[in-house]
């Protein structure tokens, strides 16, 4: 892609961190003009939270009414709900066409929304990734309440849906104060109260799917246990699984100053590749902010899972193209088995070149 249009692309991306930045309204009344409402969004990074790209500090929009005239901030509708069989194919049986028409989109400029590479300089890092039967992983650790990971994981369930089955996916959002984004939970999760969730229910006979899931009470703002703490939870378990994919976190993170270095959710590694931070920021079919909220707030589950299941717009295409580049390295880690048919698709091979440029 011409570097004039990665700089266009990080442009807009600057201006959406500005945008969402700190996302506070300030308000004030007058007798002769009405509220006026200055959104503002911050992108922060706190020892604290640990989360890169956290919209903080948000404030309830509380005249701002879904279809179901349930106000944004406050919502829980159907909240750990499974998919039915319905929904859940549009994730298993997504159409090939979809992942090729997204990908030469990214590849020729055409999609809007920030994707992989164009997000800030963001380059994909090789590591040694963990085998476990004979299998590469797809290791990811989020949190619940993130709102990154929130949108993030609508693009993760597409990429995994080529190599694998999902059994059960839930309804979920980020917290009610991170910007209230539906999302797909990977297994039914504790919302009220810290933990850690390792369950999924993923099968393929090609990778091993891994979720570290911090759990906190949805209810507030994005927050994520100490690490630390994770990790002895994560010991606890007994999953040699678990363990390894954590500890090899660990290992990445052992210098901060390492482009590994876990720095935020989400946090991912597809096979012999890591990504820090969501690889593609989709929250709606522009970067635009309304009434407080991205647009993908405004969004129920089922108007998302029709847009996936009939792309034709900005947010659809943006979906798939970010599922592109995970299963674009998801590829070069299995060799381009032909045994998976999207390795073979033109767009994924040319985005692999992309990536060996683009890494480290």
């Amino acid at each position: 892609m011409a570097s004039t249009k990665k700089q266009d692309s990080q442009k807009t991306v600057i201006s959406y961190k500005k945008a969402v930045e700190t996302l506070k309204i300030i308000s004030s009344a007058s007798l002769v003009i009405a509220i006026i409402a200055i959104v503002i969004a911050l992108f922060a990074l706190t020892e604290v939270s640990q989360h890169p790209v956290a919209l903080a500090n948000q404030t309830t929009n509380t005249n701002t009414l879904n279809s179901n005239n349930t106000v944004f901030g406050n919502r829980l509708v159907n909240i750990d709900q499974p998919l039915n069989a319905t929904s859940l194919a549009v994730i298993n049986n997504a159409s090939n066409s979809y992942f090729e028409t997204a990908g030469e989109m990214y590849l020729n400029g055409s999609i809007k929304n920030p994707v992989a590479y164009l997000i800030g300089g963001f380059k994909v890092n090789p590591v040694n990734g963990i085998i476990i039967n004979n299998k590469p992983s797809v290791i990811y650790l989020g949190s619940i309440t993130c709102v990154f990971c929130g949108e993030n994981r609508w693009a993760m369930a597409l990429a995994l849906s080529r190599f694998g089955t999902f059994n059960k996916l839930y309804k979920g959002y980020s917290a009610l104060q991170d910007s209230d984004v539906p999302t797909l939970y990977w297994n039914s999760n504790n919302y009220n109260a810290p933990g850690i969730d390792l369950t999924n229910h993923y099968t393929s006979p090609y990778i091993n799917f891994i979720t570290l899931e911090d759990e906190y009470p949805i209810t507030g703002g994005f927050a994520l246990q100490p690490m630390t703490v994770m990790g002895q939870e994560i010991n606890n378990s007994k999953n040699q699984s678990d363990i390894a994919a954590f500890k090899l976190i660990s290992n990445l993170s052992a210098k901060t100053s390492a482009a590994t270095a876990f720095g935020g959710t989400p946090y991912t590694i597809w096979g012999n590749y890591q990504v820090g931070g969501a690889d593609g920021i989709v929250f709606g079919n522009t970067s635009a902010i309304s009434g407080g909220y991205p647009a993908i707030t405004y969004m129920t589950h089922s108007q998302i899972l029709n847009a996936l299941n009939s792309p034709n717009d900005q947010f659809s295409w943006s979906e798939y193209a970010a599922a592109d580049i995970y299963i674009s390295e998801m590829c070069l880690t299995l060799n381009n088995t032909p045994s998976v048919s999207a390795c073979s698709l033109p767009a994924i091979n040319k985005i692999e070149q992309q990536i060996k440029k683009n890494s480290f």
